[in-house]
């Protein structure tokens, strides 16, 4: 079958897709932040969370509804923190699962990948921002810079403690960068280590993807 990969490409193909899966994964799940309310365990993702109160009126009183879902509107979400942190992380994974899924095109059809497409798809994932330009310079180590959509949606996440939903959870004692009573869920140690996967690895592999186009003489 015909491959407009190197060895180098393949293992950077499959490397990007499970990266952006792992990411995907970790952005849906709503398992960013643990805690718990009226005896019950919460958790709470950008847009998402699972277990919430709701008044009992035949008890006139509040109980735990334990259920997963996400929040009935934008606006919903607790915090403008996490509404920024949702659009901004979801654009990242898009980004990510965009460039792998046609990495993953480059191991079957020839010449669709090129030495340049592939430093550029590789510029694509160290960004993770279309509309930031940076010099990339594949013979250097890559160091963080600016415009890392998910990065900064998992930057953004710890702001949005202080809301009222976040306080009842973690024993009213959590801020901006204080978890309180609660704690970080697997969820988002999942899509930080996705997208920095992604950044300081698959790039430098990306620079090495694409074979030669050959030359034609017209």
């Amino acid at each position: 079958m015909a491959s407009s990969l190197t060895c180098t490409g393949v293992i950077w193909a499959l490397l990007s897709f499970l990266c952006a899966a792992t990411s995907c994964v970790g952005f849906f799940m709503p398992y960013w932040l643990w805690g718990s309310q009226l005896g019950k365990p919460v958790s709470f993702g950008t847009f998402r969370r699972c277990s919430y109160p709701v008044h009992d009126e035949s008890r006139q009183m509040m109980v735990m509804v334990e259920e997963c879902g996400r929040y009935a509107s934008f606006q919903g979400i607790p915090s403008t923190e996490w509404r920024i942190s949702t659009i901004v992380t979801g654009l990242g994974c898009g980004l990510l699962l965009l460039v792998a899924l046609t990495a993953l095109m480059g191991c079957c059809v020839s010449e669709l990948i090129s030495r340049t497409v592939g430093r550029v798809a590789g510029g694509i994932q160290f960004l993770g921002d279309i509309g930031t330009s940076s010099k990339w310079n594949c013979q250097r180590s890559p160091v963080p810079g600016r415009g890392l959509l998910i990065g900064a949606g998992c930057a953004l996440y710890p702001l949005g403690w202080d809301s009222e939903e976040v306080r009842q959870t973690c024993g009213y004692i959590s801020g901006q960068f204080d978890l309180g009573k609660c704690e970080i869920g697997w969820a988002y140690y999942c899509t930080g280590a996705g997208a920095a996967t992604a950044m300081l690895l698959c790039t430098w592999l990306a620079c090495f993807s694409g074979k030669k186009q050959k030359q034609y003489p017209y």
